[in-house]
């Protein structure tokens, strides 16, 4: 009787944590699995993928922990944030590219400069603004997208329903002032390999 209480609660760990994992959504900002397009195993092996990376980044250098952020889109890995020098670029692309699964990567990280609090609080306006535009676009779920703004130029990472919506996505932020360049790294849910049904 005791082994198998114990096991009960052992499976409800096991299964607890991997829909919270997978619940997540995207990139972790509680998105329901419901409004996912990928099945819930692709999310879980997404996860995981997401957590070997950033085990093999922290492991790299503490410091990452903080100044590198990195998302895993159906086995495409995306990177972006701030390193030192050129060659830790090379050095995290690398890490990704070692990850168990990995189909692509996009590597955005940029070079650190001196910190500049005007350019800072402009696209910290841009990334507001385009989310803004997005939650209030009827025809874009704005969910499933990320969006990271760096000296005026539009990082947007998600899965898109059609290419309407993609078209629509990189509209809206092409249309946000003082913009300099929007790169879009939108996936459409007919390229992802398993979908839901």
């Amino acid at each position: 009787m005791k082994i198998k209480f114990i096991s009960v609660i052992f499976i409800g760990i096991i299964l607890s944590g991997c829909v919270g994992v997978s619940s997540q959504g995207i990139f972790g900002t509680g998105v329901s699995i419901a409004l996912d397009p990928r099945t819930v195993g692709t999310q879980i092996d997404d996860s995981i993928m997401q957590k070997n990376l950033t085990g093999k980044i922290v492991i790299k250098d503490k410091k990452y922990l903080l100044s590198v952020k990195s998302k895993v889109l159906d086995g495409r890995i995306f990177l972006t944030g701030k390193v030192d020098n050129p060659e830790e670029k090379l050095q995290l692309t690398k890490l990704a590219w070692e990850i168990k699964g990995a189909r692509s990567v996009r590597n955005d990280i940029k070079i650190k400069e001196e910190f500049n609090f005007k350019r800072s609080a402009k696209d910290i306006l841009i990334t507001s603004q385009l989310r803004t535009a997005l939650i209030f676009n009827k025809n874009i779920k704005a969910t499933n997208y990320q969006i990271d703004t760096y000296k005026k130029k539009i990082y947007v990472y998600g899965i898109a329903l059609t290419s309407e919506e993609k078209d629509l996505v990189i509209s809206e932020a092409k249309e946000i002032l003082d913009v300099e360049d929007v790169i879009a790294s939108i996936i459409l849910v007919e390229d992802l390999r398993i979908q839901k049904e």
